[in-house]
């Protein structure tokens, strides 16, 4: 990884690690944040209370349950002065337009990955709101980065270090 106390002090960046569940986002985001040397918040502890008890019953969200979280994810970017790494789906272009109305200069860090090995991870984890069963409909939802959006894609199936490093290195190229 790069030694953020030996790196040149970044432009102020505000990065949504973004991707479906299981993908990484509160794994690589705060690591990605800590060598950009920016603060992160996860996504997740922005949502209503109401959709947490919805994702936990095994129910998608739909839009309008989403457009409120996707305007305080941006709230929440546009409001950090310094900078903020945010983790938080943002599966759709429409989702990140939302975002990119509160922060104009978000850029999106996607993980991505196949099926499989979404799977495996998600199987492998306890704890949280997100069923494995919801996969399918998150990958069905996702829609891929278009050119005009500022973005970087890092396949997830390799190591964390070298994600991590090839992510930070790509991010400081996008400022």
């Amino acid at each position: 990884m790069i030694d953020a106390t030996h790196a040149a002090p970044p432009a102020v960046q505000h990065i949504v690690v973004m991707g479906v569940s299981g993908c990484g986002k509160t794994t690589i985001g705060p690591l990605v944040a800590h060598e950009l040397g920016l603060p992160f918040t996860d996504g997740d502890s922005l949502h209503p209370v109401s959709n947490i008890a919805k994702m936990a019953a095994g129910t998608p969200l739909n839009d309008d349950d989403r457009a409120p979280w996707l305007e305080i994810v941006g709230q929440e970017l546009a409001a950090s002065a310094n900078g903020l790494v945010v983790a938080c789906s943002a599966l759709k272009r429409s989702y990140r337009d939302t975002i990119r109305a509160k922060a104009p200069d978000a850029v999106f860090l996607h993980l991505d990955g196949s099926r499989e090995v979404l799977g495996s991870r998600l199987e492998g984890r306890s704890g949280h709101f997100m069923p494995t069963a919801l996969l399918d409909s998150q990958l069905a939802t996702l829609e891929p980065l278009e050119a005009d959006e500022r973005a970087v894609v890092i396949d997830i199936s390799a190591p964390v270090p070298a994600l991590v490093s090839d992510a930070v290195v790509r991010l400081q190229q996008t400022v």
